[in-house]
């Protein structure tokens, strides 16, 4: 088939919509015959007609009802496009809405979504942090643009929505530098005398990090459970126990915290999904997230 000619897609979807060749032709004004022989050109493209007579009006044939479906996404995607460039002409940087699950290390949060912001046009950063089936809902209505989460769209949730995993990495153990010293020397079997600081129960990295310590047959005491895991780093650098980060920001953890790796666990690994209300990713902004996350984050 040779490249489809969106002049011909339009005419043929201008007849349906206007209701004859003759409205179609005044729509866009053109004469009658260029539009006739647009719709025959488009035929002759598809290998199938497009229209078959009904008396003495043409009605779309099963091959053209497929096209005209898409040809109705097609053009309206073109209407969005110009209504979005216009609505930022007059309003100024691009709002970006990011929903955030509550279970996210800020740190990973914060690198997936800076490519972002060195775009070339301005973008308005809007971050919302709840639990994923509420920023699903939100998504489902557009009322954010994009959810960052370390689970994909849970089945029990009811939203028509989808994943783009944007990689995966191993955790590594950290603690104070005197623990973490102490805790290098025989493990993981010295974690059988540590206290461990995890994320909540139910989180994605909590489970991980429990079947992986049953995998080891290894029961540490737990001294804290945190819904903000950046406060658990800071719980961390006072010595109260070893914590699991995502191997990806391994090394902004050592620069911003007074914490020591003790050992990397590729058995446990992390993923991280972007998810949106599109198969297809269109927005600029969500496109740099993802594509960074891809190449440079977690290559």
């Amino acid at each position: 088939m040779t490249d489809l000619n969106y002049h011909h897609l339009l005419c043929a979807w201008t007849v349906v919509r206007e209701g004859g060749v003759a409205r179609a032709a005044k729509a866009l004004r053109v004469t009658q015959p260029t539009v006739s022989s647009h719709i025959h050109a488009l035929e002759s493209a598809l290998g199938a007609p497009v229209f078959q007579r009904a008396g003495r009006r043409l009605v779309p044939t099963d091959v053209g009802r497929v096209v005209l479906q898409y040809a109705d996404g097609i053009f309206s995607l073109g209407q969005e496009l110009m209504e979005a460039v216009r609505a930022r002409e007059t309003r100024g940087p691009l709002r970006l809405v990011v929903g955030i699950a509550d279970a996210m290390s800020k740190l990973v949060t914060y690198r997936l979504i800076e490519p972002a912001m060195r775009l070339a046009s301005p973008i308005r950063l809007v971050c919302r942090e709840d639990r994923v089936d509420r920023l699903l809902a939100a998504l489902a209505v557009h009322e954010v643009d994009l959810v960052l989460s370390d689970i994909p769209v849970p089945p029990t949730v009811n939203v028509k929505a989808f994943n783009h995993l944007l990689g995966e990495c191993s955790v590594t153990l950290f603690a104070h530098p005197t623990l973490a010293r102490r805790l290098r020397k025989d493990f993981p079997n010295s974690l059988a005398q540590t206290s461990l600081l995890l994320p909540s129960e139910g989180t994605a990295l909590r489970r991980l990090v429990t079947d992986w310590l049953r995998q080891v047959r290894i029961d540490p005491p737990v001294s804290g459970e945190f819904d903000d895991f950046a406060l658990a780093k800071v719980f961390g650098e006072s010595g109260a126990g070893a914590l699991f980060v995502p191997t990806a920001i391994a090394g902004e953890v050592r620069r911003r915290y007074r914490l020591t790796a003790v050992a990397e666990v590729p058995a446990i690994r992390e993923r991280f999904y972007a998810i949106t209300a599109e198969r297809r990713i269109q927005n600029a902004a969500v496109t740099a997230i993802t594509a960074a996350a891809r190449s440079t984050l977690f290559n």
